[in-house]
């Protein structure tokens, strides 16, 4: 009897139900305990738009300490920040988190000078930083903080038609302050005109395209700030004279540059690419998308970035700067030398073919052990004013200059992406075809479909 019962379909069936059942709370186990032990998750967003910045990737990767990120929640809402500080948590085995409700342990939050909830402390050894914001820029910039040991100040010079750091107009450059405070970067003007010397707290000076000539006591300031170990970022725009708007040649300038190795050419790059044309850009924008090998732009492969009104740069090393070429305008570019009038012939034989030199970065050997000057020029200088230092890449590679020139290295690379609108605009017409496609015409394909297989087996 009890043969037969184990030989019944009914016992069989069952046997293997309870084993399809204990298998899966196997796997469902072994799941969980893997998923507790291995915090790992794949970010399928376009920009990646979920995981973190290869900048921070860098930062806590290098970290040569151990660092906590605590967290200050009501325990009902640790969840908030959770997410976000388990992303750094993964990158590094320094990295430690910790939780803390101020409700229930007020002494630990009035000791960290919490003011509010939802707020992030990072410490590193005895340094301490808040976060200015729950999101990665915020917990970023408190790491960066908490690595510098002094303040770095970028000072812009003014006073010869320079574009302006407080100045929100296309043309300003209260962006690029923006960006540079994120990085922690304090930023002041300048005017050399008033006392002919670059102050001692400037990190790195910035000349920002310059419409007129530059007084020779300017011009000397600028050169003894660098063969002395200083830092400069030289936008120099393609000397046009058309209009009431005619940019200065700068030759005392020109012939420090040259000095050090590079040379300005008086022409203006025309970029005839058609994809420029297909994101919106005309002739007179250079579109860059191959880069040296340089730090500041070896990792900008893959990210498009553009120069409005360029000219181009000749380089070569002297017996005292070393000079690398940072990017060239594309194949199909040319340069005319015809800088007062809109109308080019791009046929004209005086053209030179692209692709042409657009920026270059040197060092400048001052003869002091452990201390050498930097420059970076570019033939532009509209790429990191407020109506196109959003295109593309144009600000990671403006950060990344400054990181250069200011000894910042490990800052060196690819910030956090805007978040896409990846929304669809149809017009009135796209929109009633949709409109009547779902509401009429699918619906009527599967009820006559419907009818068919009904008639058939009829």
């Amino acid at each position: 009897m009890a043969s037969h019962w184990l030989k019944a379909r009914q016992t069989r069936y069952a046997a293997y139900a309870v084993t399809y059942i204990l298998i899966v709370l196997a796997a469902t186990v072994v799941v969980n305990i893997l998923a507790d032990r291995f915090n790992k998750s794949y970010d399928a967003t376009s920009n990646k738009r979920y995981s973190l910045s290869d900048q921070t990737a860098k930062i806590v990767k290098g970290l040569k300490q151990n660092a906590t990120i605590t967290y200050f929640n009501q325990s009902t809402r640790f969840r908030d920040g959770k997410d976000l500080l388990d992303e750094y948590a993964n990158l590094s085995p320094r990295v430690k988190v910790e939780y803390v409700d101020p409700d229930k342990n007020p002494q630990a939050a009035r000791e960290a000078g919490i003011r509010s909830l939802g707020t992030a402390v990072v410490q590193l050894g005895t340094k301490k930083e808040e976060a200015k914001s729950m999101s990665e820029e915020g917990v970023t910039g408190a790491f960066i903080r908490d690595l510098k040991s002094s303040t770095r100040t970028v000072c812009f010079v003014t006073g010869s038609g320079e574009h302006q750091i407080d100045n929100s107009d296309r043309e300003g450059l209260s962006r690029f302050k923006d960006l540079l405070a994120k990085d922690n970067y304090e930023s002041k003007a300048i005017d050399l005109l008033q006392k002919a010397e670059v102050p001692t707290d400037c990190t790195t000076l910035v000349v920002a395209g310059p419409t007129r000539n530059y007084e020779q006591p300017e011009v000397d300031a600028i050169k003894k700030y660098v063969e002395d170990g200083g830092r400069v970022l030289l936008l120099l725009d393609a000397p046009l004279k058309m209009g009431r708007s005619e940019i200065a040649d700068n030759d005392a300038l020109a012939k420090v540059l040259e000095s050090w190795g590079v040379t300005l050419d008086k022409d203006l790059i025309l970029d005839l690419n058609p994809i420029g044309q297909i994101v919106g850009l005309g002739p007179q924008v250079a579109l860059v998308t191959s880069y040296g090998s340089q730090p500041i732009v070896s990792e900008m492969r893959g990210t498009a970035t553009g120069f409005p009104l360029s000219r181009s740069l000749e380089i070569k090393s002297t017996d005292k700067a070393s000079v690398q070429k940072l990017f060239d305008s594309s194949g199909s570019s040319l340069a005319t030398t015809n800088l007062s009038s809109a109308a080019v012939n791009v046929n004209d034989p005086k053209n030179k073919k692209g692709p042409l030199t657009i920026a270059a970065a040197g060092t400048y050997s001052t003869g002091k052990e452990n201390l050498q000057g930097r420059f970076v020029v570019v033939g532009s200088s509209s790429w990191v004013a407020n109506g196109f230092i959003n295109f593309n890449g144009n600000n990671d590679l403006a950060l990344n200059t400054i990181n250069w020139l200011s000894s910042d290295e490990d800052l060196i690379s690819i910030r956090p992406k805007e978040r896409e609108d990846r929304r669809i605009t149809m017009t009135h017409a796209q929109f009633s075809w949709v409109r009547r496609t779902s509401q009429f015409l699918l619906p009527a394909i599967v009820v006559i479909a419907g009818v068919g297989v009904w008639w058939k087996r009829r």
